[in-house]
């Protein structure tokens, strides 16, 4: 076991284990986090003896997003925690080798794409998908745009996207986004099980099926990445991110004041009013 910017990692008899350890944050990630963790990916998949990756959290949490301790709202919006969450997403999705996201505890944010980023993704029943963005004033990045619909489709992702509502593990399964829940207590040995399955299995045949089927499925994802790329550099900047990390940091509900002078058209499906 190596522990190096907030991973273990091991390597043991063809399984190539890595976990995000920072319980103490709930897993939140920064951007040196991320890098390690493409580099990680990238630095064995030149390894002959990998044959099945496992992704996971230490602790009680998968990975609760961003850590938004470490941001300064209102500096020069910076794209490097964005464009180290893509490259982590591009370097799971080549990765030669099956990887198995197995979500233990609360997928927020970043985390939700790094869990789908992964082939097989198994969940304990008492997690929960969360994209939580735009509560912060922001808008998904890491590919989730992508990711999510490519699962789920325009109108559940949508849905998850702007609510910003906790997705529960059953429901995630009922709607395709994830490969399979267990129970909490089963969740190790079902995952050692599928680890050990996938490591015995015929190495060239499974890479060739998971990029066949990562190109068939995720034909928007760049795409999705320079879209939110610029998007977000411009909500970075932005007076929403300011209050909304101010309210996170303060736990307290945030206040997206309107522009002043900006009106909203009143709804034509409201009734009329008296005058």
């Amino acid at each position: 076991m190596s522990d190096t910017n907030g991973l273990a990692i091991r390597l043991d008899d063809g399984i190539l284990r890595i976990v995000i350890d920072r319980p103490h944050r709930m897993n939140a990630v920064t951007t040196e986090v991320l890098n390690e963790l493409t580099d990680t990916f990238e630095r064995y998949a030149l390894n002959p003896t990998v044959r099945t990756a496992i992704l996971t959290g230490r602790g009680q949490a998968f990975c609760s997003g961003a850590d938004l301790t470490t941001v300064t709202p209102g500096a020069t919006p910076a794209s490097h925690r964005i464009d180290a969450a893509n490259r982590v997403v591009s370097a799971i999705r080549t990765f030669p080798r099956p990887v198995i996201g197995v979500v233990n505890g609360p997928a927020v944010g970043v985390g939700v794409c790094l869990a789908l980023a992964c082939d097989l993704t198994i969940v304990a029943e008492s997690a929960f998908f969360l994209l939580a963005f735009t509560k912060v004033g922001l808008m998904p990045d890491g590919g989730a745009t992508a990711l999510v619909a490519a699962s789920i489709g325009r109108a559940r992702a949508m849905k998850l996207a702007l609510l910003a509502e906790r997705f529960e593990a059953h429901d995630a399964l009922s709607a395709g986004l994830i490969g399979e829940v267990c129970p909490d207590d089963e969740l190790t040995d079902r995952v050692e099980s599928v680890a050990r399955r996938l490591s015995n299995g015929p190495c060239d045949a499974l890479h060739a099926t998971k990029l066949a089927i990562n190109d068939a499925t995720l034909t928007e994802l760049e795409a999705a990445f320079d879209r939110e790329r610029d998007g977000q550099l411009m909500r970075l900047a932005g007076e929403e991110y300011i209050e909304g990390v101010a309210a996170f940091l303060e736990k307290r509900p945030a206040i997206f004041r309107r522009a002043e002078g900006t009106q909203v058209p009143e709804s034509p499906w409201e009734p009329t009013r008296s005058k």
